[in-house]
C-alpha cells in the first residue's frame, strides 16, 4: 500500500471560491432537496422542542446554559451572493471582478449555498441526540459570515439570561482558517457585547478530527462506496480522499506553537492511512490511496497544497486506473466546495478522462457522528467542571480543548483569540 499522500504535481488553480476550509458542509441527504431535514428555525434561536421521549431526565449541562452551532455561513439569495464573498475576502484587495467570476459558482445552485441547510440539519440532529440523552441544554447556531452573524445570536442569547455558552464549531481539522479563527470570531464578538455591557463566557470543543466517531463514520461510508463501486479488480480502483486545500504557510505553522507543525496534513493523510487498512480488512482487499487537495485560490505564485483532485485524476487514467471511489474527509456536510468542486467539475474530469466515480457522502447528520459530537460537549462540560474525563482519540492524538500557546497562529495581523492559553 502506498502512502495517501500523493506525488505533488502543479495543480491548476481551480477558480474556486478564496474561502477557508469549511470543515462543516457534508449532509448525508441534501437538505437543500430534501425539506424533512429542515426544521425551519428562526435566525439564532433554537430548535424546536420535541415531545418527551421518556428516555433519561430533563437536566441542563453545567456550566453552560447553550450550545452554539459556529460555521461558515453561505448565501441563500443570488443577492446574498456578492456581498457574502466580500465579508469572507474582507481586507484581501480583491476586486469585484474577480469576485463575479467566483459568484456564478452560487449562480448555477440558484445563488444558494447548501451550507446553511446543512447548519439548521446539524442543529436538529444535535437538539434530538441531546434530547434522547434527557439533557435539555438548547442548540444554538451562529456564522462566521451570513446570517444568522454569531454576535447577534450571543446576544440574543444573553438577553435571554445565558452567560455560559460552549461553541461547536463545523470544522474538524487543526489550522488557522478552521480552528483558530473562529476563535478570533468568537473573541471579537465578546469584545463587542461587553461594550454594551454584556458579558459572556465562551468555552469550545475540542478539533474532532482526531475523536473516534469522526474516523469511524468515514471509514463506514467509505466502505459502502467501495462496495457500490463494484470494481473487483484492486490494480484498477483508488481512494481519493479529499480535503480544501490551504497555503503551505498555513499549513506549515498549524499545531501549537512548540510542535512541528503540518498538523493540518498530518491529520487527513493519518485517517487516509487508517481507512484504507480498515476497509482492506474488512473487505478482505489490498486497497491503495491518496490524499488530495480542492477548491485552491489565491495567486498562482503563493505555494498551497497539492496535488489537486483534477490533476490527480487525470494522472489516475493515464495509469490505467477505471474506477475512483471519492471521499471528502476533510468536510462535513456537502457546501459548495463539496457540490461545486467535487460533484461538478471533478465529476466532469472524470468522465472526460474515462474514469467511473463514486462520491462518499460526508458524515453530515449521521447518526454515528452526530452522537460523538454530543459526546465531545458533555466531555467538555465535564472539563469546565473541574472532573478528569477520558479524551478518546483515534486515529492520533486528542486536540486540547484550551488551544496552547501560538498554535496555528494568524500569519495576516496577530488578533485576539478565545479558548486559548495565549
Amino acid at each position: 500500500m502506498s502512502s495517501p499522500t500523493a506525488d505533488p504535481r502543479d495543480p491548476a488553480d481551480s477558480g474556486s471560491a478564496p474561502m477557508n476550509p469549511e470543515a462543516a458542509s457534508d449532509a448525508t441527504t441534501d437538505p437543500t432537496t430534501d425539506p424533512t431535514t429542515d426544521p425551519t428555525t428562526d435566525i439564532g434561536q433554537t430548535t424546536p422542542e420535541p415531545q418527551p421521549s421518556g428516555e433519561g431526565g430533563d437536566t441542563a449541562l453545567p456550566p453552560y446554559d447553550a450550545i452554539v452551532l459556529l460555521s461558515f455561513g453561505g448565501p441563500e439569495s443570488p443577492e446574498e451572493v456578492m456581498p457574502f464573498l466580500r465579508r469572507v475576502t474582507g481586507g484581501r484587495g480583491i476586486p469585484d471582478e474577480r469576485l463575479e467570476e467566483v459568484a456564478h459558482h452560487y449562480m448555477e445552485f440558484g445563488g444558494r449555498s447548501p451550507i446553511n441547510d446543512q447548519c439548521r440539519a446539524l442543529q436538529s440532529a444535535l437538539h434530538d441526540e441531546l434530547r434522547r440523552r434527557g439533557i435539555s441544554t438548547p442548540v444554538l447556531w451562529g456564522n462566521r459570515n451570513s446570517e444568522p452573524f454569531l454576535t447577534d445570536v450571543l446576544r440574543e442569547a444573553y438577553d435571554g439570561g445565558m452567560r455560559n455558552v460552549v461553541a461547536l464549531t463545523t470544522s474538524a481539522y487543526s489550522s488557522y482558517s478552521s480552528c483558530r479563527q473562529y476563535r478570533e470570531n468568537i473573541a471579537a464578538s465578546l469584545a463587542e457585547l461587553a461594550e454594551e455591557g454584556k458579558e459572556l463566557h465562551v468555552d469550545k470543543v475540542r478539533q474532532y478530527a482526531t475523536h473516534p466517531s469522526f474516523a469511524r463514520t468515514n471509514i463506514r461510508l467509505i466502505t459502502d462506496a467501495v462496495r457500490a463501486a463494484d470494481q473487483p479488480d484492486d490494480s484498477k480502483l483508488r481512494v481519493v480522499f479529499v480535503t480544501h486545500s490551504i497555503p503551505e504557510a498555513m499549513d506549515d505553522t498549524s499545531g501549537p506553537g512548540d510542535g512541528e507543525g503540518n498538523l493540518y496534513e498530518h491529520q487527513h493523510d493519518e485517517l487516509a492511512h487508517v481507512a484504507l487498512d480498515e476497509i482492506g480488512a474488512t473487505l478482505d482487499r489490498d486497497l491503495d490511496g491518496a490524499l488530495v487537495y480542492c477548491s485552491r485560490s489565491g495567486p498562482p505564485s503563493q505555494p498551497w497544497l497539492e496535488p489537486d483532485i483534477n490533476d490527480h485524476l487525470r494522472s489516475l487514467a493515464e495509469d490505467g486506473v477505471t474506477d475512483v471511489v471519492v471521499a471528502p474527509i476533510g468536510f462535513i456536510s456537502d457546501h459548495m466546495e463539496v457540490k461545486f468542486d467535487l460533484d461538478t467539475e471533478a465529476a466532469e474530469t472524470a468522465q472526460e478522462v474515462g474514469l467511473r466515480m463514486t462520491r462518499v457522502p460526508t458524515v453530515g447528520i449521521d447518526l454515528e457522528f452526530v452522537s460523538g459530537l454530543v459526546d465531545l460537549v458533555e466531555e467538555r462540560a465535564a472539563q469546565a467542571r473541574g472532573e478528569q474525563v477520558t479524551m478518546p482519540a483515534w486515529p492520533g492524538e486528542a486536540m486540547p480543548p484550551i488551544c496552547r500557546p501560538g498554535c496555528c497562529p494568524n500569519l495576516r495581523t496577530a488578533l485576539p483569540a478565545a479558548c486559548g492559553s495565549d
